[in-house]
This record gives C-alpha cells, structure tokens and sequence, in this order.
C-alpha cells in the first residue's frame, strides 16, 4: 500500500496485513510488540461510515489514519497512547483505516487531503 501526495508522487510504501471481518478488526495490532519499520494493518470495513478506534491492549505507539471510498485520507491520530481507552474518531466518513507505527506519517510527510493506493 501506498500514500501518494497531491501530485501523485508516492511518499512512502508499506506492507499491509489486511483485516477484513469483524474478528480481524476487532483484534488489530493487540498484543503486537513490536512492528518493522515499513509495515502496517489495513482495515476495510463494509460501508462507508464514521468510525472510532481505541488503543486497549495494544502495546505499541500507533499513527491511525482513516481514509473514505475515494482513498482520501480525512483523519489522522498521530503517536496513539499504547493502552489507552479515549476513543479516536474519523470525524468524516471512512471505508479504510490504516494504523502504522508512531511518528510514520510525520517521518513521510504524509497529511489529511492525500490519498492512499493498493
């Protein structure tokens, strides 16, 4: 999977673990210690709605980011609090979520507008 700037140029490209049914969602990067540097999960879900992500018993500093059907990315949670229970909206509508390690989306320069590709 790839996050492509406004002018098309791939900013940075990740292997993906896909979750796509309620129980690949639902378990996440829980329990993971420890993730390669160019490695994430994709989360697709089955319509296209406001979603909300939490950090229970996930060990590891996430960057969260939701993306909608045209996979243009409407929100990101920079460096999610391992552990924590304070909910992470989409704000907007989303098909995809994207969870990279803490700091990934910085370190790329990857923003809310762009777009992601598979």
């Amino acid at each position: 999977m790839s996050f492509v700037n406004d002018s098309g140029d791939t900013l940075a490209t990740i292997k993906v673990a896909v979750a796509k049914t309620p129980n690949e969602r639902d378990e996440g990067l829980m329990d993971v210690n420890h993730m390669p540097e160019n490695r994430g999960m994709l989360f697709i879900f089955n319509h296209q709605q406001k979603l909300s992500f939490w950090m229970a018993n996930t060990p590891l500093p996430l960057d969260i980011i939701f993306v909608n059907k045209q996979k243009k990315i409407v929100r990101i949670h920079h460096n999610a609090v391992p552990f924590s229970k304070k909910n992470l909206p989409s704000g907007k509508p989303a098909l995809y979520a994207v969870e990279t390690n803490g700091g990934f989306c910085v370190a790329h320069d990857i923003e809310e507008g762009m777009k992601i590709a598979f």
